[in-house]
This record gives structure tokens, sequence and C-alpha cells, in this order.
């Protein structure tokens, strides 16, 4: 893994920490103000920055996390992260475990020039296990 994915997957790491700790202030220094959470599921489900500060502190707990294999790549100011998450964590009182696909969206600010997370989007994995090879199998570059 080169330097800038390093860097990047390590500030996933500390938002992940954060989110476990309920740590409000972390959270809201690398967040960006037009940060969005969208949950990808047969329902689609968006928070605004407010709402996920609130809910991550309060109702969304995250008890542990785990990544897969890291994916990150880099558009000038701007990064994708996108790994297959395994995630204990509870909505209110209901479990919410397993495992789920996270593709986050990272941009450098232009005043402070510091990573911030602009977007993260959190779906189910697809559960048909022929759709990856077919997928692969359109692949140009192989």
């Amino acid at each position: 893994m080169d330097e800038f994915a390093s860097k990047i997957e390590a500030l996933e790491h500390l938002w992940m920490r954060a989110w476990m700790q309920r740590d409000r202030n972390q959270m809201k220094s690398l967040a960006s103000r037009d940060f969005i959470f969208l949950l990808g599921s047969t329902k689609a489900a968006i928070l605004d920055r407010a709402s996920w500060l609130e809910a991550a502190t309060t109702r969304f707990k995250l008890m542990e996390y785990r990544f897969d294999e890291v994916y990150v790549r880099r558009h000038g100011s701007v990064a994708v992260f996108a790994t297959q998450l395994t995630l204990d964590a509870r909505m209110g009182d209901t479990p919410w475990t397993g495992q789920t696909w996270l593709m986050d969206l990272w941009r450098k600010s232009k005043i402070k020039r510091k990573w911030q997370i602009v977007e993260r989007t959190i779906s189910r994995p697809d559960t048909d296990e022929t759709m990856p090879d077919a997928i692969r199998a359109m692949q140009l570059w192989r």
C-alpha cells in the first residue's frame, strides 16, 4: 500500500474509532460541512452531517468493525475509499451486524488543506455469488 492510501486508511480508522467512542468533536472535525451518510438498501435513507453526528453519538452505536481488503484511489483533491466492512452495531435496541459494502468519499479542504469525509455510503452486498465473476468477465484490461 502506498503512502497516500495508508493516510486515507488511517483517517478511516480514526473516523471509525471516533464513532465507537461516540466522540462527536472528532467526527465533526473529520466531516465536511456538506457530509452525508447514505444507506443503500431496499429503501435508501440519507442523514446530513448534523443528523449523523446526533445519531452516531446516541442511537446508532458501533461496538466493533473490521475492514476487509481496502481500495483507495485519488482523483486530485478527492479520494475514494472502499471496502467490505464487517460491523457489530445497534440502531437503538435493534442489532445491525454482519457484512456491508462501504464507500467513502474524502476531499482535501481548500483553506486548511486537510482531508475530510464528504460522503459515506453503506449497502448490503449482493447475495448472488455469480455476479462478481460475471462483472469480472466484462473487464477489458484482462
